[in-house]
């Protein structure tokens, strides 16, 4: 583990929030590589989740709602986690973690006293208006009621019908008690959420929440996860969220434990009833639909991709992300740097693979050609192309294949196919 955020910081991943003036806890910023990463999961997300499915829309909704959206769905009461505190220095901690209050309890000599269990709201309040007092809001604890709230005017705007969904992805934020493990628990995170709208059937919803819990599944495994570490947890009925008639989750078996980053609710009715929703249809039948929910953390699963891909030897330090996912696809170099006639045919093959194929490449002319290549793997671009004094002679380049280090040469005309191939 502190291999990896070493590396996120050295190579501009993920930077602690606010870092130059002691950061602050449970938020971080993405980097330039951090960014394309995320944004590289968030858009294979929506690509197989919206773009590749007839019955799925995207929605993009507001962080900040009318007050009463909460007080409906029941989050101002239920939104809550069970929070203790340590009589001696006053700190806080969920009263759940108990492997963290047995360390916190070798802090003053195993001389410790709790206070009794209260119930802490996550929920995190902002005060909005121009004049006092002002008028209290929330910054919503989960994107999802962006979608029941809209609910009608999707409807209403386009020709869905149920069986059909609503994906979105957004930020979200939680009064965390003790936000930690690097980005696993945070305060400000992103959610890639899909709320999927179904007749109020238990045998047919069951059979949909089976087909998303394994959609879900095999998309992590598509992308490179390895499938040994993934693992469902089935929450027990007194464990559920409030909302939820069925829930488990998908968990990676993380350096701190199996940890949850994507969870399948059948929420049933609770949502769209609290609301007051309901649909029509054609035929005149109306009814309040029940729902399939799939919620999955973007900043968790950017954390357990990088976690995954993470190999070293005794040379080298490799990040093995899928090409799909990788912030950059392919680096161009010239052999050496002050050479005019490789630098130029080098930076022809960059500038044609960037702008016109529109594969995010990257340049690199410092140093050797070996440091290059270590800095690359170690960034998880997974081809490198060099331009030497045989490609002046003969049009063809060295390839590199970042997982195995093996090298070939191909003619120049034929890179665009070699690599548009190996990125479908």
């Amino acid at each position: 583990m502190e291999k990896v955020v070493s590396l996120c910081k050295r190579r501009g991943f993920i930077f602690q929030g606010s870092e130059i003036y002691g950061g602050y806890a449970g938020f971080w910023d993405y980097g330039p590589l951090g960014v394309e990463l995320k944004n590289n999961i968030k858009k294979q997300w929506w690509k197989d989740m919206v773009y590749k499915r007839d019955d799925i829309v995207g929605l993009d909704a507001a962080i900040i709602m009318n007050p009463k959206v909460w007080e409906a769905s029941g989050h101002l009461k239920a939104f809550t986690d069970p929070l203790v505190e340590c009589k001696i220095c006053h700190k806080r901690f969920k009263a759940e973690d108990e492997e963290v209050l047995k360390a916190h309890g070798s802090e003053h000599d195993g001389k410790i006293a709790w206070t009794e269990t209260k119930t802490f709201n996550l929920m995190t309040e902002v005060m909005l208006g121009v004049v006092e007092p002002k008028e209290k809001a929330y910054l919503r604890g989960e994107i999802t009621q962006g979608v029941f709230v809209n609910f009608r005017n999707v409807v209403d705007s386009t020709r869905v019908k149920i069986p059909f969904g609503i994906a979105q992805i957004g930020k979200a934020f939680r009064n965390e008690i003790t936000p930690g493990n690097f980005t696993f628990r945070s305060r400000e995170f992103e959610q890639m959420e899909l709320e999927y709208f179904v007749e109020p059937d238990e045998a047919g919803s069951k059979k949909t929440f089976d087909f998303w819990k394994e959609e879900r599944m095999k998309w992590y495994v598509s992308l490179g996860i390895n499938k040994e570490k993934l693992r469902f947890r089935e929450h027990e009925p007194e464990k559920r969220a409030h909302y939820a008639r069925l829930a488990e989750d998908i968990e990676y078996n993380a350096p701190f434990g199996w940890s949850e980053f994507e969870g399948i609710h059948h929420r049933g009715d609770y949502d769209l009833g609290k609301h007051k929703l309901t649909y029509k249809e054609e035929g005149g039948k109306e009814y309040t639909p029940w729902v399939i929910e799939t919620s999955g953390g973007v900043d968790r699963a950017t954390l357990f991709f990088l976690l995954d891909a993470y190999h070293e030897d005794e040379k080298r330090v490799v990040l093995k992300l899928s090409p799909k996912i990788a912030p950059f696809k392919v680096a161009v170099f010239p052999l050496l740097s002050n050479k005019d006639e490789l630098v130029k045919k080098a930076k022809d093959i960059y500038k044609h693979l960037r702008d016109e194929v529109e594969i995010v490449a990257a340049w690199d002319d410092r140093g050797n050609i070996g440091k290059r290549y270590f800095a690359q793997d170690e960034i998880g671009t997974p081809w490198c192309v060099t331009v030497d004094f045989q490609t002046l002679e003969d049009d063809t380049v060295t390839i590199r294949d970042r997982d195995t280090a093996k090298q070939e040469r191909i003619k120049v005309d034929k890179l665009d196919e070699y690599l548009q191939n190996r990125l479908r």
